[in-house]
């Protein structure tokens, strides 16, 4: 936002507030959690990350613990499990009463990968309302999150605009990986706007400032300008915050988690 005045220098820093809170998607950190997810968790706690979103993983979303016994570890770190990725088309009633049971708040689609024909896309949409009327049933939300490949037209037709148009926005969120928007050629603040209070979620990872591919980096050290984005998003209906870290060469989980949670503890928006 540029300043326009001395006499407005008071109103405009007071409209930038640090996040409250903010999360880390575990998929960052997935082999440390396979070896030892509470001793991870802690050390997550202790980075500054007050919320998790999970992933439904050979342990399953509570990492080998019963649903309420998870959420006894996380009440005692002072950190919440907001959401959960998972695979929604087996088993979902029982995994949404479960994630219900604890609080849990979404559950989340996390790929279906490229489809041949727009047809597919339009026939996740009777996938995803029904999930959503699953989770609306227990007092939860489903979302979509999105990778490149739904930015990318297939018969004249971007599946990104078919799902967010043809799902219920009464059942059906989304959580928009900024970086897969970026890394499409899109414009994550035009999509914030374009569908207000659809994206709740949003996963915060940054994209090399040379990138030619897929080439994650520490926040703040890339060319994603978060600042401008999230608080875009945050004016459209975005509340929940969400670190993923792409694993790149001589990077090590833990210290890119720590790393980001300290941009996350700095940035304004």
């Amino acid at each position: 936002m540029p300043f326009t005045g001395k006499s407005n220098l008071i109103e405009e820093f007071a409209a930038y507030k640090k996040l409250s809170a903010f999360g880390i998607q575990l998929w960052t950190v997935k082999s440390e959690m396979g070896a030892d997810a509470k001793g991870t968790l802690a050390k997550l706690a202790k980075d500054g990350y007050k919320q998790i979103e999970s992933f439904e993983g050979p342990k399953g979303m509570f990492w080998g613990m019963k649903n309420t016994e998870f959420k006894m570890y996380m009440d005692d770190l002072g950190m919440n499990l907001i959401s959960s990725h998972c695979n929604n088309t087996v088993d979902f009633e029982r995994k949404a009463t479960e994630a219900a049971e604890i609080g849990v708040k979404y559950l989340i689609c996390a790929y279906k990968g490229p489809q041949k024909s727009i047809d597919n896309f339009k026939a996740f949409n009777d996938e995803f309302n029904k999930c959503g009327e699953i989770c609306k049933k227990n007092g939860i939300r489903f979302a979509y999150h999105n990778h490149d490949y739904s930015f990318k037209m297939i018969d004249g037709q971007m599946p990104q605009k078919v799902m967010m148009e043809g799902t219920d926005a009464s059942l059906v969120d989304f959580e928009m990986d900024i970086y897969w928007v970026v890394a499409a050629k899109e414009n994550p603040e035009e999509w914030f706007k374009k569908y207000p209070n659809r994206f709740k979620l949003c996963h915060v990872k940054d994209q090399t400032k040379t990138a030619t591919g897929i080439e994650s980096c520490h926040l703040g050290k890339g060319a994603i300008d978060f600042k401008s984005i999230l608080k875009t998003g945050k004016a459209e209906g975005l509340q929940h915050f969400i670190v993923e870290q792409e694993a790149f060469t001589g990077s090590n989980p833990m210290d890119s988690a720590a790393a980001n949670a300290l941009y996350m503890k700095a940035i304004s928006i």
